[in-house]
């Protein structure tokens, strides 16, 4: 089975009022997508039923982290890691990635053990998926436990690549968006300049992108050290 692109997101630039929170604004923003052929991927937030069932009400699928916001479920895939049936036989994919100084391997564990078990609409697979990454002698590793409406059609080596997709996201974009523009810090929250604001960081990041840039804090640098710099990823100099 052939997926389309994924689609995953996390809300930018709305308005800070507490009744327009994310949830509450998030089913909008999927109901403006194509998802028929497409798997949604989501952080442990979008761990709600009423998403789940509006992903597959819309023709796509979902594959959502989990955790202790939803104890019971989280409870319940973290034990079948944990204490696996007898004869139960999960299936296993890895990934060996080495960045500089910095080897990360990740593995994936895959079962449809509970896809009759788990009160879950469309739940077909559950995954717990490891992150070993070591740096300068440093080990760290990470575990998440996830949930997809995909069946076993889809390998564990797929549904790894879609995970670690998802985290690509997270580190290519909301961490450069977070610590490198400092938009979680920021104090604009009133009117649109919120919405100004992150239309502004979406086309520095896209110049940037564009231009072949992979470190954005260096590039800010040289483009506020070197102001031809600047004019020239504009177009505007030679």
């Amino acid at each position: 089975m052939r997926l389309g692109p994924a689609w995953c997101w996390r809300k930018r630039g709305v308005r800070a009022d507490k009744q327009e929170a994310e949830l509450s604004e998030a089913p909008a923003v999927l109901d403006m997508l194509p998802l028929k052929g497409r798997l949604v991927t989501n952080d442990a937030l979008y761990c709600q039923r009423e998403w789940c069932e509006r992903v597959l009400a819309r023709g796509g699928d979902y594959l959502v982290i989990v955790k202790k916001n939803q104890p019971r479920l989280y409870q319940d895939i973290k034990l079948l890691f944990d204490e696996p049936p007898i004869g139960e036989a999960f299936a296993v994919a890895e990934q060996i990635d080495r960045h500089g100084d910095r080897r990360e391997v990740r593995r994936i564990w895959v079962s449809s053990a509970l896809s009759e078990y788990l009160d879950w609409p469309g739940s077909r697979q559950v995954c717990k998926v490891e992150r070993q990454t070591e740096r300068k002698g440093k080990l760290t590793r990470q575990v998440r436990y996830s949930m997809t409406s995909l069946d076993a059609r889809t390998s564990a080596g797929q549904l790894l690549g879609h995970v670690r997709g998802h985290w690509g996201i997270e580190n290519r974009l909301h961490y450069v968006r977070d610590v490198t523009f400092g938009e979680d810090a920021s104090q604009i929250r009133t009117g649109s300049a919120p919405q100004v604001m992150a239309a502004l960081r979406n086309v520095v990041l896209s110049l940037l992108r564009g231009a072949g840039v992979n470190n954005v804090a260096a590039a800010l640098r040289q483009n506020g050290w070197q102001r031809c710099a600047s004019l020239k990823l504009l177009g505007l100099a030679v």
